[in-house]
């Protein structure tokens, strides 16, 4: 998340704008199919074109990236959020050269977009680190939903959905009744599109169903998205929820545990620890969470060394008794 209220930033007030980028930014966001990559890198180019005109007008080339990569390092914003703007950028540079939207000053800076691209991002030092529950503390979560209301019962069944198969915000909003279905003698979630629009049959732990079942009972609902709307007296509109309300759900359930500091997407990284940890393969909880590559799973396990039992302690070699 880019800092709102940064020294010397430059926000969305400047007056000026320059069509042709104004035109290839819209070109850049038709491109992507997910929803949050559109937020981000549309904030991310309207803050670079913000930039461009509140400079001395020069071509759009290399160099004039290199200084608004400067420009951002000097706003203290970390090594992620800085290369999501270069990445945003060079999308603007190729949309730019392949559309013709060009005015003469800027053709001459875009013919050299090759340029552009060699700029390179910031090296990112470490890893974030990740916030998983214990069991026991997943437990208590879960158990903090209400049983008595409307908003406690749906709260309950989007925590199981989000803890027991591993589901994105994005995906627990939505999600529809008819990909519900018993496939195997197995309760599944099927055709659900994830990230990069990657198709996954997801898998449904029994008490996840029950607690979808006791929302779905409750709240009436028998066909399209699965969770809608809960006014505060308790009435149940056929909107659906949004990311936000999938958000203060778990921070409400969360206070009520006793867990500080938790996030929706620390549920998805619990159910992969949570996983393995119960003998699960990694390249099943692959499948299970829809990740591209293995090593992202590793991520969300976060495995880490066990010096009390290690692994070279089963070798089953042994030293021959000295008998001399």
């Amino acid at each position: 998340m880019v800092p709102q209220n940064q020294p010397n930033s430059v926000g969305h007030s400047a007056t000026q704008s320059i069509p042709e980028l104004e035109q290839s930014k819209t070109a850049v966001l038709n491109t992507l199919a997910s929803e949050h990559s559109r937020r981000s890198y549309e904030y991310a180019i309207e803050r670079f074109i913000a930039w461009y005109c509140s400079e001395p007008r020069r071509t759009f080339n290399r160099t004039v990236v290199v200084r608004y990569r400067s420009f951002l390092e000097r706003l203290s914003l970390s090594a992620a959020t800085i290369n999501l703007h270069l990445s945003a950028i060079r999308r603007l540079a190729d949309e730019s050269a392949e559309s013709g939207w060009l005015s003469p000053e800027l053709a001459i800076g875009i013919r050299r977009v090759i340029g552009i691209r060699r700029v390179k991002g910031v090296k990112r030092l470490g890893r974030k680190s990740g916030n998983w529950l214990t069991r026991n503390q997943a437990q208590d979560l879960v158990n903090a939903a209400s049983k008595t209301n409307l908003r406690g019962w749906r709260d309950g069944a989007m925590l199981g959905l989000l803890l027991g198969c591993g589901l994105r915000r994005s995906e627990v909003v939505g999600l529809r009744l008819d990909q519900l279905q018993s496939r195997e003698s197995h309760w599944v979630i099927v055709d659900l599109v994830g990230k990069g629009g990657r198709l996954r049959t997801v898998p449904v732990p029994s008490w996840c169903k029950e607690l979808v079942d006791a929302w779905v009972r409750h709240s009436g609902v028998s066909e399209g998205k699965v969770f809608r709307r809960v006014l505060k007296g308790g009435t149940r509109q056929e909107a659906g929820v949004t990311a936000n309300v999938v958000w203060y759900a778990v921070k409400r359930c969360a206070g009520q545990a006793g867990i500080a500091n938790l996030a929706p997407h620390d549920l998805r990284r619990t159910c992969a620890r949570l996983c393995h940890g119960c003998g699960g393969e990694l390249e099943q909880i692959q499948f299970l969470l829809g990740h591209a590559s293995v090593q992202t799973t590793e991520r969300y396990i976060g495995s880490k060394q066990k010096l009390q039992d290690a692994v070279n302690d089963r070798l089953g070699i042994s030293v021959a008794s000295d008998t001399a």
